[in-house]
């Protein structure tokens, strides 16, 4: 019986498979994709193949939650205002400018744009932008629904707000 029990044990705690955090990111390294995020397909020469980049925290909730915070930590809702626009575009919708792929967010983030959006390519290291490019991609469902967050972890500030929800009246 005790052998069956043991068996049993090993097999319940190898049969468990967690979320791979990283938790020795490798060092801060300036990357730029020279061609891998195209805005359009029309090339000088004709069609080339372009090179496939993966976004290496695709639907990790932790890298959500870390994107989620770095957003508001790098100030980028002064601009994007939490995803819907303010000064900048909003970040909620489904056509973008310059490309919604993981590839191209990663290069807006890193290049910034004509207009307005800085570059921050040696300021924000590449595990960090991938993972606001997580964040950003599930704001707009992208990202497994198991990884995005269903609520914000923020503290609501405003009491007229909150409600009571055995009758509905504002406290």
């Amino acid at each position: 019986m005790r052998g069956w029990t043991a068996i049993l044990c090993f097999l319940a705690l190898t049969a468990c498979q967690r979320e791979q955090r990283n938790l020795r990111p490798s060092p801060a390294r300036v990357v730029i994709f020279n061609d891998a995020a195209r805005e359009d397909q029309i090339q000088p020469g004709g069609a080339q193949s372009m090179p496939q980049v993966n976004n290496p925290d695709e639907g990790n909730a932790y890298d959500v939650s870390e994107g989620q915070r770095l957003f508001d930590w790098y100030n980028c809702s002064g601009c994007h205002a939490h995803g819907g626009g303010g000064i900048g575009p909003p970040l909620i919708k489904t056509e973008w400018i310059y490309g919604g792929e993981p590839a191209n967010l990663f290069d807006t983030i890193v290049k910034g744009r004509p207009n307005g959006m800085p570059a921050w390519g040696g300021r924000i290291p590449e595990y960090q932008v991938w993972q606001l490019v997580t964040f950003i991609r599930s704001m707009n469902h992208e990202e497994p629904k198991a990884a995005t967050p269903a609520r914000p972890d923020t503290i609501e500030q405003s009491p007229q707000t909150l409600q009571n929800k055995a009758n509905g009246v504002t406290r």
